[in-house]
C-alpha cells in the first residue's frame, strides 16, 4: 500500500505527525513531504517573515513580524544610502513608533589598513543596523533581534555589517548591538536613517524556529 503521509506505518492507527511528535522510520521522500508541510522538527531553521525593496525611501518599516511566533529574528540589509552615513533601527512598540532619545548601543569598527575605533551612546534615537559608507554604495549586515514581543523583557539588537570606507577603497567592518531599555511589546521594525539618507536595496525579515 502506499506509504504517502504514512511515515513508515501501514495499517490502523497511524501516528499522526506534527512539529516536535514526528515518529516512525522515515525515508528521504517523507522527510521532504514533513518539511513541505511544517511537521518536520528542526529547530533553529529561518524562516522568511518578508522582504521588502526600498527605491530611494525614507524607511522602509516591518508591521507584521510575527513577534508571538518567534522570539528571535533575523535581518538582512542589502541597501545603499545617498549620503555618507548608516541604516539605523528604531522600534514600533504597540504600533506606536518610538523615536525618543532611549536606545542604547556600543560597537567597534575595524578596517583593513589596521584602524580600530569604538562608540557608545545610552541615549540615542535609534541603534546602528549597518556600518557607515561612500554615497551610494552598498551596506550590507545582518542583524539578530531578541525578545521583541515579550512585554516584561527589554528587546536587544546584535549587529555585524560591513561596507567601504567613506573616500577610500579599504573595507571597514562594525560589530556591536543596542538595546531599547524599557520593557515594552515590540511588534514592527522601522530600518531609516535619521540623518535623512535615502535606502535603496532590500531588507529580508526571518524568524528563527524554537518550537
Amino acid at each position: 500500500m502506499s506509504k504517502s503521509n504514512k511515515y513508515g506505518y501501514s495499517g490502523v492507527n497511524i501516528p499522526s505527525q506534527a512539529f516536535q511528535a514526528n515518529k516512525g522510520k522515515f525515508d528521504p521522500s517523507e522527510i521532504n513531504e514533513l518539511v513541505a508541510n511544517d511537521q518536520w522538527t528542526h529547530y533553529g531553521q529561518l524562516e522568511l517573515i518578508e522582504t521588502k525593496t526600498a527605491s530611494a525611501d525614507n524607511a522602509v518599516d516591518f508591521t507584521d513580524i510575527k513577534e508571538d511566533v518567534y522570539n528571535v529574528h533575523l535581518a538582512i540589509i542589502n541597501c545603499t544610502l545617498n549620503s555618507t552615513s548608516s541604516v539605523q533601527i528604531r522600534f514600533f512598540e504597540s504600533g506606536v513608533i518610538e523615536t525618543g532619545s532611549v536606545y542604547q548601543y556600543a560597537y567597534q569598527n575595524a578596517q583593513a589598513t589596521g584602524t580600530f575605533d569604538t562608540s557608545k551612546s545610552t541615549g540615542h534615537p535609534s541603534l546602528f543596523a549597518s556600518r557607515t559608507g561612500g554615497t551610494n554604495e552598498p551596506r550590507l549586515a545582518y542583524n539578530y533581534l531578541y525578545n521583541l514581543g515579550n512585554k516584561t523583557k527589554y528587546s536587544f539588537q546584535t549587529m555585524h555589517a560591513v561596507s567601504r570606507k567613506t573616500g577610500t577603497t579599504a573595507c571597514d567592518m562594525r560589530y556591536g548591538g543596542g538595546l531599547l531599555p524599557q520593557a515594552s511589546h515590540v511588534d514592527g521594525i522601522r530600518f531609516t536613517n535619521t540623518s535623512g539618507g535615502l535606502l535603496t536595496g532590500t531588507i529580508s525579515l526571518y524568524g528563527i524556529k524554537e518550537y
